[in-house]
């Protein structure tokens, strides 16, 4: 996985990402073959990078795995969409599509135990809120299953995360999108779509079997925090939905490492070191240990500088994300090893793993030792 500024790109590499429209159709899929044509359109659509499996076309890597599969995002973008646009034309919460999109959400995270979070998709500015939307409804239902939760109970804190940013449709995209800081007045608006949310949501659903005041409250208080430091109720700890104690954790780990006009995307071990700060404070310390344990830091793919040299990440073991095995394929000093090396990070300590090395930096490392480390994944 190397992220790769557009102007980077070259015919045959494979995207390891997909890219999504406001309606749930893609651009392009992630493991989609890159041509000229692809390139240019993802330039006049303004996507400035891109993760890609391989840097030498002639290696075209599959991409990883997703947590669900590409149909059940793409049906469920399309659902989120549509029902924002319904109640934008003060039409009813059509619940059937939206129950089954969390129903498909839940079996594909069963059918597929193992999967780790390791990658993120491509939204445009315009079209966040309906991507991110089904991004934390299946973060939020891994954590869920992690839990052992009951299907019902499933089934309502999914739903809940798909509609937990409804009452966004209450303010200007200009704030939402905004690039720079907010003024008080535009902070007071978007500080009051939880509220806005749970009103929507209890008008809404009202009347159907699910269990609507949890669902609102998903809406309510995904913005609290544990220490009374959130909005918009300034709720403690216990006085918070342990749903929306789930959302929260999804919500932020998803706006983090998805690139906003007023910020760039920051890596999951990035992500990680932010959101562990906040544990206790901010976020619940189970479910926040209960999430990461399944979210590689350093995905498959990645190359990273140790203290014993450039290796790439071979696997990421669940519970043990913060120490990928690793091939090490060149010494500290850019000396190509004669025989890579394969070693488990964890026997190494905390300090082992010392930077990222990615996009400009990792093609001058590939050029200087004229080797490909992606080479070393081509058999797995």
């Amino acid at each position: 996985m190397i992220r790769l500024p557009i102007n980077r790109l070259r015919d045959g590499m494979v995207t390891a990402q997909s890219i999504y429209n406001h309606t749930g159709a893609s651009y392009l899929t992630r493991g989609t073959t890159l041509s000229g044509k692809y390139i240019n359109k993802l330039k006049k659509i303004g996507i400035p990078s891109v993760v890609i499996t391989s840097l030498d076309p002639a290696l075209p890597l599959p991409p990883l795995e997703d947590i669900i599969r590409e149909d059940t995002r793409v049906t469920a973008i399309h659902q989120v969409y549509d029902t924002y646009a319904r109640l934008q034309q003060n039409k009813e919460i059509d619940i059937p599509p939206l129950l089954e999109s969390s129903e498909n959400i839940i079996a594909n995270l069963i059918d597929q135990p193992e999967n780790l979070v390791q990658i993120t998709d491509i939204r445009l500015y315009d079209d966040y809120t309906f991507a991110h939307s089904v991004n934390v409804a299946a973060l939020s239902s891994l954590i869920g299953l992690l839990c052992h939760y009951s299907k019902n109970d499933l089934l309502t804190l999914t739903m809940g995360a798909l509609l937990h940013d409804i009452g966004k449709l209450n303010v200007s995209l200009d704030i939402l999108n905004k690039p720079t800081a907010l003024t008080s007045d535009e902070f007071e608006s978007i500080s009051r779509h939880p509220l806005w949310g749970a009103q929507r949501l209890k008008q809404l659903v009202s009347g159907s079997s699910l269990d609507v005041d949890s669902i609102a409250a998903i809406a309510y208080q995904h913005h609290e925090h544990l220490d009374g430091s959130g909005y918009p109720q300034h709720l403690m700890d216990e006085e918070i939905h342990e749903f929306a104690k789930v959302v929260a954790i999804a919500d932020v780990y998803d706006a983090l490492t998805t690139q906003r006009p007023y910020k760039k995307a920051y890596a999951p071990h990035i992500a990680y070191k932010i959101m562990t700060k906040c544990s206790g404070r901010q976020f619940d310390p189970h479910l926040l240990n209960v999430f990461f344990d399944h979210v590689a830091l350093y995905p498959v793919g990645t190359v990273l500088k140790t203290s014993l040299g450039y290796g790439i990440v071979k696997m990421v073991h669940v519970g043990m994300t913060q120490y990928p095995q690793l091939i090490i394929f060149a010494d500290p000093g850019h000396q190509l090893l004669k025989t890579p090396l394969t070693v488990e990070s964890s026997d190494y300590g905390r300090d082992f793993i010392q930077s990222i090395i990615d996009g400009n930096d990792l093609g001058a490392l590939c050029f200087k030792i004229k080797f490909n480390p992606s080479s070393l994944l081509v058999h797995l």
